[in-house]
């Protein structure tokens, strides 16, 4: 008796960060609970294109964007849209396609994620090719918009807030029916309540003092001008410090010896599976915005202080959470002490940044963007000759949902 085929999502993803990996998993997490019949597969694409030469890729990234962050911004801001560069840079073709088109057979999916800008460029040239005719979704993992995530052969973007979907039809000329508003993907942990009394015995963390989380992304780039903070007087009142240093191990280690005569109670760690328990019990949190990071402090209700952001898509976070009314910015260590002041030990300004996220979080963002890509993979199904019917009668669906919708309110 011949079984029927197991359904498959291929989601390729990449480690310049820890976000695209973060989203890719909770996507293949809800599946599992959601839809247990699928079979999800994670893809590190660089990895993958690049096994020898990742790794030194990798660290070139890194040291760019830590040491050259200006120039770093530069070359983000003039590739933005589709320019001449951004056209060149688009060109420059970094993988084979023979390994592409031989992990596509090895897999055979029946719908590709990408969660990464470059694994979108590369399905979309395959595509271009005839070398695959899979259904395709870019899962964008900023509050912003960048021509490296958009790709002519791309079925259904999932996009992190209206303001996205507007930047992509407004400055990019992404039809709204390709766009879907999904919300980030974040884990489940981040989306329900705790008991915060029993996390902080749990964690050895106080009762009586207020807890302010410190994150500088997965890669742990706490500056400098913190570390001073913490080693002076200019607190006046003792304070919960847990610093994530993520896989910076000589950060943790610096860190360990610089703050052992500090006032405040300062617990060190480094990549932590329970980063979600740290940020339920937090009053605050101290942190570059990061896409995954910011996503999943809002689904918690967690008050932010946005420092020194990278330029580029961390800037653009940083405008799109003070737009909206919830976080807080400090551009230098004296505005961080003035906000940490003002906001650690003001109750009504903590409340106020929790009401804000509270109205703007989207629980059931991974849920959502996972019907978005079953969606996308039932639509690939369609004969070619139906598609365009297919599309206008789901624009004309969208069209009357929003009507409705805007007269009843």
């Amino acid at each position: 008796m011949n079984e029927c085929k197991k359904q498959k999502i291929l989601i390729l993803s990449g480690d310049y960060g820890d976000g695209h990996k973060q989203a890719a998993r909770a996507i293949s997490e809800a599946s599992l609970v959601s839809h247990p019949d699928i079979e999800v597969e994670i893809v590190d694409f660089m990895a993958w294109t690049h096994p020898h030469l990742h790794s030194v890729g990798k660290y070139f990234y890194l040291q760019l964007v830590k040491n050259f962050p200006v120039f770093y911004g530069y070359l983000f801001q003039i590739t933005r849209n589709d320019t001449t560069m951004s056209y060149i840079f688009k060109k420059i073709r970094s993988f084979s396609l023979s390994r592409m088109v031989k992990l596509l057979e090895e897999v055979q999916p029946d719908v590709i994620v990408s969660t990464f800008p470059s694994a979108a460029a590369a399905i979309s040239i395959l595509k271009s090719k005839g070398l695959t005719t899979v259904p395709t979704v870019t899962i964008l993992t900023d509050h912003t918009d960048h021509s490296y995530w958009l790709h002519p052969h791309t079925d259904q973007y999932l996009v992190g807030s209206d303001h996205v979907s507007q930047l992509l039809q407004r400055e990019h000329g992404i039809p709204e029916s390709d766009i879907s508003v999904t919300g980030i993907p974040i884990r489940s942990h981040f989306c329900v309540e705790y008991d915060r009394t029993g996390l902080k015995e749990k964690h050895g963390l106080s009762t009586e003092l207020p807890i302010v989380m410190v994150m500088g992304g997965g890669l742990g780039m706490i500056s400098k001008e913190f570390i001073q903070l913490l080693q002076s007087d200019a607190l006046p009142k003792k304070i919960q410090f847990v610093i994530v240093c993520g896989h910076n191990h000589k950060l943790k280690q610096k860190l360990t010896e610089e703050l052992k005569n500090s006032k405040h109670s300062i617990a060190l760690t480094g990549y932590i599976q329970h980063v979600h328990e740290i940020m339920a019990i937090s009053d605050l949190i101290v942190t570059k915005p990061g896409g995954l990071t910011i996503s999943e402090a809002l689904a918690l209700e967690l008050p932010m202080l946005l420092y020194k952001p990278l330029p580029g898509q961390e800037q653009d976070n940083a405008a799109f959470l003070l737009k909206a009314g919830v976080a807080r910015q400090a551009r230098d260590e004296m505005e961080l002490l003035d906000q940490l002041i003002a906001i650690i030990h003001n109750p009504q300004i903590l409340l106020t940044l929790k009401l804000k996220a509270k109205a703007f979080q989207m629980k059931s963002s991974t849920l959502d963007a996972l019907n978005a890509i079953l969606l996308t993979e039932s639509c690939g199904i369609v004969p070619q000759s139906k598609w365009s019917l297919y599309r206008y009668q789901r624009y004309i669906s969208l069209f009357f949902r929003r009507k409705l919708a805007g007269r009843s309110s």
